[in-house]
């Protein structure tokens, strides 16, 4: 009876090995499942805002993920040998977790720094003066002190939602260009140190995930460019799933912010109106 027992399998797509006296290679373990939660975060995105950018750039990466498969199988170089022996399975060259966070920091710092353009109409015209005279670009946290100073906690509020609702600054989105990178960096890192790749992998996932993200910029710029992507929107099929082009150009935070607060004092005018 017990000859016709299946072995069961280990599903690899979130299996890692890694030695747990050493918290580095725990923290590793976590790394390596930052594909899969970038994933998430693609889907969560695209549900909840339904961004062509968005679906372009997950598109992109999934195509990222296809050169992968492809270059692994027509270079078909192992992993090292003592992964192998553990049960570690498939080819090695190149890295796709390298070449997955590479693409995705990489595709990530163009949007932020060289496609994202919000404009600052949010912000009120006299407050836009008076930055430009103070040599401004914003309001800013270290500005809190001075304005408690001049209005108390009503001017620190005031201070707080202009700068919660002001879109980021060309420093702000180099900053987080930069930690994305370093999340990229940590994660084929990672793969290194728990020896699923040896350095030329890792190295080879990265030069690939980088000029995947260039060469899918281009792309998206020409689809752009040339409108084929607002002759897409308009298919039947992208209406209904309500794909819109806005965060190039918009704050989709500060947006939908501008909608309620519009709702909200009318709502209140018609309030006052009725209680007069």
């Amino acid at each position: 009876m017990s000859d016709n027992i299946t072995p069961l399998a280990s599903l690899s797509l979130t299996h890692v090995y890694y030695n747990p006296n050493d918290p580095l290679s725990h923290l590793c373990a976590f790394l390596a499942l930052v594909p899969q939660a970038l994933c998430v975060v693609y889907a969560t995105l695209l549900w909840s805002t339904r961004e062509a950018e968005v679906l372009l750039m997950f598109l992109g990466q999934l195509t990222c993920e296809l050169i992968n498969f492809v270059l692994k199988r027509l270079i078909k170089e192992e992993r090292p040998k003592h992964v192998i022996s553990t049960g570690g399975k498939g080819y090695g060259m190149p890295s796709s977790h390298a070449q997955f966070a590479v693409f995705w920091a990489v595709a990530l710092g163009l949007f932020l720094m060289v496609r994202h353009r919000p404009p600052r109409s949010h912000i009120k015209k006299g407050q836009m003066q008076k930055e430009k005279a103070e040599g401004k670009e914003g309001p800013a946290l270290v500005d809190v002190p001075r304005r408690y100073k001049e209005g108390g906690l009503r001017a620190v509020n005031a201070h707080l939602e202009a700068y919660s609702h002001t879109p980021w600054s060309w420093a702000q989105r180099a900053v987080v260009s930069l930690a994305a990178g370093v999340v990229a960096v940590l994660v084929a890192w990672s793969r290194i140190y728990l020896g699923y790749h040896t350095p030329k992998q890792v190295l080879a996932g990265s030069a690939a995930g980088a000029v995947s993200a260039v060469a899918w910029f281009a792309v998206t710029y020409m689809v752009r460019e040339t409108g084929l992507l607002a002759w897409g929107l308009e298919f039947p099929v992208a209406r209904w799933l309500r794909i819109r082009d806005l965060v190039v150009e918009e704050d989709l935070c500060q947006a939908g912010w501008e909608k309620w607060e519009e709702r909200r004092i009318l709502a209140l005018s018609k309030l006052k109106e009725k209680n007069k």
